[in-house]
C-alpha cells in the first residue's frame, strides 16, 4: 500500500506486497542520500520527510495517520535541535535522534536479512522434491543348510580357537605302568597256582593310591600276558581276573 498514488513530477510510485509504515519512509530517504545510517544527518531528513508529505496530493486520511503523527513529532524534533539546548530536559534531542538513528539501523538490517531469506532456493521454484521412489528389491538366497548341532560344533570350534582352554591335572599319588610291571613280575614266580589279582597289589591306607595301583596292574598284567609271561582266566563276567605263571 503506497501513501500516496501520483507525486508533482507525474512519477507513479507502487508498493507491492508489504505494507510501509513512516520508518520505512524514513529508511527510504536516508538511503536516497547515499551516506551511511551511523552519519545520517536527522536534520536534512526531517526536512526531506515533511517536503515528501507536502507533496503528496492523494492522502488517505486512514493510511495517512500514522504519518502525520509522524511529521508532527520530527518537526518538534528538529526545533529541539535548533533551538538552545535545554538542560532540564530528558531525554534531550540528541538523544532522542541517536534514538531514531538507531531505530533506522534496525530496520535496514531487518530489510537485509529478509531480502537474503527471500533470496534464498525455494522449493517447487528453484529445487524441486524427488517423484515417486522407486523401492529396492532384495533377493535373498540360503548359501548353507545345517543342522542346529552342526552350528553348535562349528560355534564351539570358533570359540576354542579365540578362546583355548588349559587343562591343568592336579599331581596325584599313582602308580605308574612300569612299577605294576615290575612288581607283579617279581610276585609271579612265587605263585604256584591262581591267583587273584588283588593279592598282588602293595598294601597302602591311601584310597586314591589303591585305585591306581589296581588300574595299573591291570593294565600289567595284560602286558605281561600279551609277552607271554603269565595267564589269564576269569570265570564270568565282572568275576575276579586271576592269573599264574605261563606253562612253558
Amino acid at each position: 500500500m503506497s501513501l500516496l498514488e501520483d507525486t508533482p513530477d507525474d512519477t507513479l510510485q507502487l508498493s507491492l506486497g508489504a505494507w510501509e509504515g513512516p520508518l520505512d519512509l524514513l529508511l527510504n530517504l536516508a538511503r536516497a542520500q547515499k551516506v551511511d545510517l551511523h552519519e545520517i544527518s536527522i536534520l536534512t531528513l526531517v526536512e526531506q520527510y515533511l517536503d515528501f508529505l507536502e507533496n503528496a496530493r492523494a492522502l488517505r486520511l486512514e493510511v495517512a495517520a500514522d504519518y502525520l503523527v509522524m511529521a508532527a513529532w520530527l518537526a518538534y524534533l528538529k526545533s529541539c535541535l535548533l533551538l538552545p539546548k535545554d538542560p532540564t530536559q530528558d531525554p534531550s534531542p540528541e538523544e532522542l535522534a541517536a534514538l531514531l538513528q538507531l531505530r533506522l539501523q534496525r530496520l535496514d538490517a531487518m530489510r537485509e536479512a529478509g531480502a537474503r531469506l527471500m533470496g534464498r532456493d525455494r522449493l517447487g521454484r528453484d529445487v524441486f522434491t524427488r517423484g515417486q521412489p522407486e523401492g529396492l528389491r532384495q533377493i535373498r538366497k540360503s548359501r548353507w543348510q545345517v543342522s542346529l548341532f552342526e552350528l553348535a560344533a562349528a560355534y564351539g570350534q570358533v570359540r576354542a580357537r579365540s578362546a583355548p582352554v588349559m587343562h591343568v591335572v592336579a599331581r596325584r599319588a599313582v602308580v605308574t605302568l612300569e612299577e605294576a610291571i615290575e612288581r607283579v613280575s617279581s610276585l609271579i614266580g612265587s605263585a604256584i597256582d591262581w591267583t587273584v589279582l588283588e593279592l598282588f597289589l602293595e598294601p597302602t591306607a591311601d584310597p586314591e593310591r589303591a585305585r591306581s595301583a589296581l588300574a595299573s596292574s591291570f593294565v600289567a598284567a595284560l602286558e605281561l600276558a600279551r609277552q607271554g609271561r603269565v595267564e589269564l582266566r576269569q570265570a564270568q563276567p565282572f568275576a575276579p581276573l586271576e592269573l599264574r605263571r605261563a606253562q612253558r
